[in-house]
């Protein structure tokens, strides 16, 4: 039993002696190559088995005889480890440098594809997750290309909407500067009127600013759906007597919600007075407010004839103001941005679908804690 704990301790000595010079190496190399770093552990490997035979032929555990066989047979298995190596690093490498080729796609806005063949299970792993990440960046370039495509849209139509109006407003203050004004009054109520509408337009491009921005800042405070409803109502009740639409707010339960009240209002105000412009004369808006298991959601119902099916995605995109049938005179594309940007600043999310006769706008809300 002793004589064999000190072939062991002999044995050990020596295998961790050559373990320690193969870390040193593999410190040296770890820059180089994966197939330089698999020859020197199977090098190692070889190496430690041959550090502790010798070490124990020294302490004279082995003849002379046995000391030539095992050396021979650690030989024979270090050229059979390091021919191993080499395949087995090679081949690694290739899988690597096939799949680095492949991820340099990123960079040209293309797609990444997995290179074709077997690999090893981290390098399979690795090109799942640049296929995820491949996807992901693809949407991202999706989301910036419609939103550069849709702020050029929306400077156009800012650009041609306030062209019009100051067209007008210049014209009429130099009528009246000259006198020649045949009715000062008519002249002056016009300019009142052009310079609320480019008040509230430029309002709207603040508020979308503050969206962007991430900087709205919200008052929460709780406070009943219907008196939110019933104070827009209230609100856009002359526009729609003007229009010939009814109102009907009769489906609004008294729910409680955390909202910010200002910012709430004006996101039933924007969707009701879109509501109320593109519904026809003798037609209803119906608002409607119900609990759902995830929060409260209020509902805006038209009678627009609905909206194309290609154009749904795009009703809450800054700029967007469809056909022209369905645009609002002065309109800018941006009341229902600012809807959906409300809406998110407080956790919730704005939703619209076709219903026969019109479409149907939803804001679902966080529902208040009891």
């Amino acid at each position: 039993m002793h004589a064999t704990l000190l072939i062991a301790l002999y044995a050990f000595l020596g295998a961790g002696a050559a373990g320690l010079l193969g870390a040193g190496t593999l410190w040296m190399l770890r820059r180089r190559s994966l197939t330089t770093s698999l020859t020197v552990v199977a090098a190692v490997a070889v190496t430690a088995m041959l550090a502790g035979t010798l070490a124990v032929a020294q302490a004279m555990f082995l003849s002379a005889h046995d000391l030539s066989v095992v050396t021979t047979v650690v030989a024979m298995a270090a050229v059979v480890s390091l021919a191993a190596a080499l395949l087995l690093g090679r081949w690694v490498v290739a899988r690597s440098h096939e799949l680095a080729l492949a991820a340099r796609s990123f960079g040209d806005d293309g797609d990444f594809t997995a290179p074709h063949g077997a690999a090893t299970a981290e390098l399979a792993a690795l090109s799942r997750e640049l296929q995820t990440t491949s996807a992901k960046l693809a949407e991202s370039r999706q989301r910036e290309r419609a939103l550069e495509t849709s702020r050029r849209e929306l400077v156009a139509w800012i650009s041609h909407d306030l062209r019009t109006p100051l067209a007008g407003l210049r014209a009429m203050a130099e009528a009246l500067e000259d006198g020649v004004a045949t009715d000062p009054d008519r002249y002056l109520k016009q300019i009142r009127t052009e310079v609320e509408r480019l008040n509230e337009m430029v309002g709207d491009l603040f508020e979308l600013s503050r969206i962007h921005a991430g900087s709205l800042a919200l008052s929460l405070s709780r406070m009943s759906v219907y008196d939110l409803v019933g104070d827009a109502l209230a609100g856009v009740y002359p526009l729609a007597r003007e229009h010939g639409v009814r109102l009907v707010g009769d489906g609004v339960e008294p729910l409680p919600v955390e909202v910010d009240g200002k910012e709430m209002s004006r996101v039933l105000g924007n969707l009701l007075v879109n509501a109320i412009r593109r519904t026809p004369a003798d037609g209803t808006v119906m608002v409607a407010a119900e609990r759902l298991t995830d929060g409260v959601v209020l509902s805006v119902t038209d009678g627009c004839g609905g909206i194309p099916e290609e154009d749904l995605p795009r009703v809450f995109d800054t700029g967007w103001r469809g056909t022209h049938a369905r645009t609002p005179p002065g309109g800018a594309g941006l009341g229902l941005a600012i809807v959906r940007g409300i809406v998110e600043a407080h956790q919730g999310r704005a939703t619209v679908r076709n219903i026969p006769g019109g479409c149907r706008f939803e804001v679902v809300l966080p529902a208040a804690a009891s």
